[in-house]
């Protein structure tokens, strides 16, 4: 079967098709043909190799979940799987394939409304927002800040806290376009990549969703109320200065929080639970996925860098 492996770490150009044999599903695993691949910003962090010293290695084949039908079924794994669409976890990769190896506790039937495409845009993402603002405490008429919200968890986490009813969304984002399409989907406030900007925009919020991290993520504290949580969901621009915390510590009166989440640590039935509804929601066109560009797999390299060049609103996807 066809897939795309990591030859060798560093730019896009490092990854590759190869050939690779169909693997056969073991005890509680199943087989899916995949329909549609989602690119995620961790598969670009490891195919950097800024992630080796955790494992990875060149000839990893990336990709965290697939959309598409079951073609077998390991030892123990109901039959009746077998012909049935489903949204797949794949892990931190092996999702770049034609057939992906799955645990059956991973994978989810989809709604016929929903297409292969929508449910690898919506899955990962939908998830990570919602527990986010989960983490963070948020309550209806509370500001929220949304900052890197051109990704598909950004744009997923806009959409929620405007269905909740947050009393205010800003958004941070790199081109008044871009800010335009999330004040559709719910934002109320455009700022710049730093922050400024946006007219009559909240001088300080009660959460903020950070999708990015990197080097300025200590400046954004400022910008928290009192009692106020920020929640990294993503680290797409890097990870933050070592002493990041002093920032909060220099304002300690203020008694703002800062927290990570990762959906490792949300227990699977509430995770399943959450990606149902939002499945059933997105089917009946409450939640809008947002999907930048459709691929061919063969062009793998492409895709990731148009993630590189930051030219991604929403989310690419391959297709077989």
């Amino acid at each position: 079967m066809k897939a795309i492996a990591i030859k060798t770490f560093g730019g896009p150009e490092g990854l590759a098709v190869v050939d690779l044999p169909v693997p056969a599903p073991a005890a509680g695993q199943v087989l899916v043909a995949t329909e549609a691949v989602g690119v995620g910003g961790v598969d670009t962090v490891i195919r950097s190799g800024a992630l080796a010293a955790y494992g990875f290695k060149e000839g990893f084949v990336p990709g965290s979940e697939v959309a598409g039908t079951v073609t077998a079924v390991g030892d123990g794994v109901d039959t009746s799987w077998i012909g049935r669409r489903v949204w797949a976890f794949t892990g931190t990769g092996g999702g770049y394939v034609e057939q992906a190896l799955v645990p059956l506790g991973q994978i989810l039937p989809l709604p016929g409304s929903l297409s292969a495409v929508d449910a690898v845009t919506l899955g990962s993402a939908g998830a990570v927002a919602h527990f986010g603002l989960r983490h963070a405490r948020f309550a209806p008429g509370e500001t929220v800040l949304v900052r890197g919200a051109s990704g598909s968890i950004g744009i997923m986490a806009v959409q929620l806290a405007a269905r909740r009813g947050a009393a205010a969304v800003a958004v941070t984002t790199s081109s008044a376009r871009r800010g335009e399409q999330l004040r559709r989907l719910g934002a109320t406030h455009v700022l710049d990549r730093s922050g400024g900007g946006g007219e009559d925009a909240p001088a300080g919020y009660d959460v903020i969703i950070d999708v990015v991290a990197g080097k300025d993520m200590p400046s954004f504290f400022d910008r928290l109320n009192p009692n106020g949580r920020m929640v990294a969901v993503g680290a797409v621009g890097g990870r933050p200065p070592a002493d990041f915390g002093t920032k909060i510590m220099a304002s300690f009166q203020k008694s703002m929080s800062f927290a990570a989440l990762s959906t490792a640590t949300v227990p699977p039935a509430d995770l399943r639970a959450v990606r149902g509804e939002q499945f059933a929601a997105a089917g009946r066109g409450e939640i809008e996925t947002v999907v930048h560009e459709v691929l061919p797999m063969d062009e793998a390299v492409l895709a990731h860098r148009k993630m590189a060049a930051g030219e991604v609103f929403g989310r690419i996807v391959l297709t077989p």
